[in-house]
């Protein structure tokens, strides 16, 4: 018996010719031409040397064919890698040095400046495919046959690596299993009611876990069907809203869309479920979508290592400012951060989970990987939280500086590593600081060398080349030192209480 996902997709689906996905122009593709098309795209990973657990990176603009890509990857037993469109050059060069894959698929506009680093980097091809369709892959697969073996692997086989930030400045692989993506999808369709009736309005990038993992796999297990938008759109979201049942989003979206006069229960009594998730949900958020629409704002949680972890119910009450309840076969606990010890409800403490949903580990990364692990399994988020006496997870903070803005989740590490090497600058802090559309927005305090002289413009100028555009700051400060505790730790909580208003 194969354990691959894909098997167990292909098999879930009731109807091949129904309408697998479309996009906002009109493209779409059945089920059976998803099945034919990723047929000719693992036949030619195949034909490129590519076996079981060789990596293929992809930095592709949204398409159906990026998706098609992906479910071409899981049938040939690739590892896929999706990589963040808005990453520069020098941060694609780590990824594909450190996660060393057979093939490297790109947008046309790009092939010439990433062909030379990756073949540099002992890629064997480098492919291009860009959001109308076109480019190597497609030329390359046109006349390959429509059938293909799904690949036999195993459930602890290596189905994808998604990179997450880490305090150190560089990312972390987190290797996600055949079984990870398999159960959570599986969890999630029953526990949100998954049909074949449902069109879900796709507004996500696709190189998240988000809008990759969470939206497409749910669509594909429920043989649904998904709307296409390149990206979150005002005009785009209501002209399609009518044919939706289900919205998912972060926060930003939901925050944009009460600005709207359209907005009302007339033009939302339709739908069936609007989700929300990759940052938390403010409380106030979720009372004035209620009271515009009439619906309840599903919140979820979960992290790049750890697909879903809680939900709020379908059925039973949806409580703003919470994440939910653990979702079924799912673990969570509280534990104090310095000794591990269980904590009781309604204390804060460090969140772990442990579940079926849990990463493996990080890629070539084996003594983080145990660090992030209790001896009995659970995993330690980082995030700090509570639960209530009803179960219901809170989530409180974090413990370590991560920052999200818009959904993306961005370390002050890397940031203030390229600030720091600028001449001139004695010293940074990253922070986020509340930001009414991002959540959070990326703010530098800088410290300058003694006779030094920058300004704000000068250093987004030189961070530009080498960050993605959501990691740049949205302020840059300056100031005369930093504040720091009796050890010389940097307070970043007292920049944050300094600085909190800063964007209203």
């Amino acid at each position: 018996m194969s354990h691959n996902f894909f098997s167990l997709i292909r098999s879930s689906v009731t109807d091949d010719d129904k309408i697998f996905i479309r996009t906002t122009e009109g493209r779409s593709y059945t089920y059976r031409q998803a099945w034919d098309l990723s047929a000719r795209y693992a036949a030619l990973l195949s034909a490129k040397g590519l076996v079981i657990g060789d990596r293929v990176a992809v930095q592709v603009e949204k398409s159906p064919e990026a998706i098609i890509l992906y479910l071409a990857c899981l049938r040939a037993g690739a590892v896929y890698l999706p990589l963040n469109t808005a990453y520069t050059l020098a941060e694609l060069e780590y990824f594909i040095g450190d996660a060393k894959p057979h093939v490297v698929v790109c947008s046309p506009e790009r092939f010439s400046d990433i062909e030379p680093m990756a073949s540099s980097l002992g890629v064997f091809s480098t492919l291009t495919l860009g959001a109308a369709n076109q480019g190597t892959l497609v030329d390359e697969s046109t006349f390959l046959p429509t059938e293909y073996e799904t690949v036999v692997v195993e459930p602890t086989d290596l189905a994808a690596i998604l990179y997450t930030s880490g305090t150190t400045g560089r990312s972390k692989g987190a290797m996600l299993t055949h079984a990870n993506l398999s159960s959570n999808a599986r969890t999630l369709v029953e526990y949100w009611r998954f049909t074949d009736s449902d069109v879900l309005l796709h507004a996500l990038p696709i190189f998240h876990t988000h809008g990759l993992f969470v939206a497409s796999n749910v669509t594909l297990l429920a043989s649904a069907t998904m709307v296409f938008l390149p990206k979150f759109d005002i005009g785009l979201i209501r002209r399609e809203l009518p044919q939706a049942t289900v919205m998912m989003g972060v926060p930003t979206f939901y925050t944009r869309l009460l600005k709207e006069d359209w907005l009302n229960h007339g033009s939302t009594d339709h739908m069936r479920l609007f989700i929300s998730g990759s940052a938390p949900l403010l409380a106030e958020t979720h009372r004035a979508w209620t009271e515009r629409t009439g619906h309840h704002i599903l919140e979820r949680y979960g992290m790049t290592e750890t697909n879903m972890i809680t939900s709020n119910p379908y059925d039973g009450e949806r409580i703003p400012g919470s994440a939910g309840m653990p979702l079924p076969g799912v673990s969570v606990r509280i534990s104090d951060p310095d000794t591990g010890a269980q904590l009781p409800a309604n204390t804060p403490g460090m969140i772990e989970v442990k579940g079926p949903n849990v990463f493996k580990g990080y890629w070539r990364m084996p003594e983080k990987t145990q660090s992030e692990f209790r001896t009995d399994g659970y995993f330690i988020t980082g995030d700090i939280g509570y639960i209530d006496a009803s179960g219901y997870v809170f989530i409180s903070g974090r413990s370590k500086d991560l920052v999200i803005t818009g959904g993306y989740n961005v370390y002050p590490k890397e940031i203030e590593t390229e600030i720091d090497s600028i001449e001139g600058v004695e010293e940074s802090a990253v922070v986020g600081l509340p930001h009414a559309d991002f959540g959070e927005a990326v703010t530098a305090i800088v410290v300058l060398q003694e006779g030094a002289s920058l300004t704000e413009a000068e250093v987004i100028a030189r961070l530009d080349p080498l960050l993605a555009k959501y990691k740049l700051p949205k302020r840059v400060l300056f100031e005369a030192a930093l504040p720091r505790n009796t050890m010389g730790k940097v307070l970043k909580a007292e920049i944050r209480k300094q600085h909190d208003g800063l964007y209203k």
